[in-house]
């Protein structure tokens, strides 16, 4: 097996499971706080400051997402459903990638390499505004 193949095995079971586990965990009604059905304990920043982490909602969002309410998880956190997306289609690109190699790996990381300017300030802008909507919807502001 070569080292493309390798690689679209690994990203295929790291994107499956976390999806399996996404879709296997109850929404939290909260919006917040699903990841604690892992025995992890609850976001530190948020108890500690009264402001949510950047992150805060994203493990609700995919459980919704994989619940097929995708308006309810773009309603809890809008970068979470970009991130969902990209979570599946690694998932299926990685897999079909794994099964029948077509370079499509190389393509998607070429695509990023020659548009990484503008990929870095997509995902950040992502992040701030999505970490801003949650601060709103948990009452911060």
């Amino acid at each position: 097996m070569n080292a493309e193949r390798l690689l679209a095995l690994a990203l295929a079971v790291v994107s499956g499971v976390l999806l399996g586990l996404a879709a296997w965990l109850q929404p939290d009604p909260s919006g917040i706080g699903t990841h604690t059905q892992l025995g992890l304990g609850g976001c530190s920043v948020l108890s500690e400051t009264g402001w949510p982490c950047p992150m805060c909602g994203m493990t609700t969002t995919f459980a919704l997402g994989l619940d097929g309410r995708i308006i309810a998880a773009f309603k809890n956190q809008p970068f979470g459903v970009f991130l969902l997306s990209g979570t599946i289609c690694a998932f299926f690109i990685s897999t079909a990638e794994f099964i029948r190699p077509r370079s499509r790996l190389a393509r998607c990381w070429a695509w990023i390499d020659r548009n990484d300017t503008v990929v870095a300030i997509c995902l950040l802008f992502g992040l701030v505004f999505g970490w801003l909507y949650k601060c709103w919807r948990v009452g911060v502001f």
